[in-house]
């Protein structure tokens, strides 16, 4: 029986309210404060002068599971373009690390003890270490006197923690040097974008809940125009997954496009459906494309129009059409959206609560 989510519910504040026994919404709603928390215990840890090592040779991300992958990832594609040093994205840190290099993880499993070894390892060949993670546990004991560690201060679920991460690994680059990342203005908008998918406003003026409705009963195809986009993608993916047990595609459009039976699926996504077919035939989700842009310039507009003229009938989700500011804070809107779409998606199918049907997979 598939997922049949109630629509009903996501206008209704109280229902809502109630349905979300694990407050995520609230936690969701969070990530500017999170932010600001990330941003003071820098500060009071005086981080950018503990990071004023010169030019590092190289800036290790450590890749670990939950949000870890997707913000490393993210920080990834914002450094890549202009990163004046190598970015290594790794699940550990690699054997040829040394004291010119520079490693960032985020984590909040304190027990994950692969990435305890891996970060004690790193300190002990002289490697700068940036530590975002419970202040407890083998983690936080690997680097203990031998790095900064930059712990929790507003308590989230650990699916909720990316814009604390992420607010730790731009506060590393920055120091570094390798970028220049306004945190302030990060957290206004990201509170901007919580006040605008607040569980009080209707579907048609909240982006999070119009989000949820386009994607229900739907196999979202979320195709980046460009890496940082992709990237975004790869945390709604896991965002939709963790909350509303939805399986996203995730690929840059060109890579997309090259897969002949799911380009096929995606251009007849938005036909609709013969009222005599058998509905026992060809049962399963319609592919809706949703068109990610987060960069903005002359390559991202040649992009754009090969892909809209491509996928006629996908959706082109821009931030920069909404915001103007930087495609840091572009990326970060955009992934919080998302991830408020998600609880609110999985509100409505009840596989975090609510009133949805739900069933669960079976092997």
């Amino acid at each position: 029986m598939p997922t049949v989510p109630d629509d009903s519910l996501l206008d209704d504040p109280a229902r809502l309210a109630e349905a979300d026994t694990a407050g995520l919404l609230r936690a969701a709603a969070m990530a500017g404060a999170q932010v600001r928390a990330t941003a003071e215990a820098a500060a009071e840890l005086e981080l950018s002068d503990r990071l004023d090592v010169g030019r590092p040779r190289s800036l290790v991300l450590i890749d670990r599971p939950g949000v870890s992958r997707t913000l490393t990832r993210l920080v990834a594609a914002l450094l890549t373009p202009s990163c004046p040093v190598p970015v290594v994205v790794a699940e550990v840190v690699p054997s040829w690390i040394g004291a010119l290099d520079v490693v960032f993880a985020h984590t909040d499993d304190a027990g994950d003890r692969e990435l305890a070894a891996s970060l004690e390892r790193a300190a002990r060949f002289g490697a700068t270490v940036v530590l975002s993670a419970p202040d407890e546990g083998p983690v936080a004991a690997a680097v203990a006197g031998k790095g900064v560690l930059l712990a929790p201060r507003i308590p989230v679920p650990p699916e909720m923690a990316f814009p604390r991460g992420l607010a730790a690994a731009l506060l590393t680059a920055n120091a570094l040097g390798l970028l220049v990342a306004d945190l302030e203005q990060l957290a206004d908008h990201l509170d901007a974008e919580a006040e605008k998918d607040y569980l009080a406003r209707d579907s048609f003026a909240n982006p999070a809940k119009a989000m949820a409705l386009k994607l229900a009963e739907r196999q979202p195809l979320l195709w980046g125009l460009d890496p940082v986009a992709v990237a975004v993608g790869e945390h709604a993916a896991h965002a939709f997954a963790a909350h509303a047990a939805l399986v996203c595609d995730v690929e840059d459009y060109r890579q997309a496009l090259a897969r002949p039976a799911l380009r096929r699926a995606a251009l007849s996504g938005g036909v609709e459906r013969d009222i005599f077919a058998d509905p026992e035939e060809g049962a399963g989700a319609t592919p809706k494309v949703l068109l990610l842009s987060v960069r903005t310039g002359p390559a991202a507009e040649a992009a754009r129009y090969q892909a809209e003229d491509l996928l006629p009938g996908g959706d082109v989700i821009a931030p920069a059409e909404e915001i103007e500011t930087d495609e840091i804070v572009r990326a970060a809107v955009l992934a919080l959206r998302f991830e408020l779409a998600a609880v609110y998606l999985g509100l409505a199918v009840g596989s975090i609560g609510g009133a949805g049907r739900y069933t669960p997979a079976t092997a």
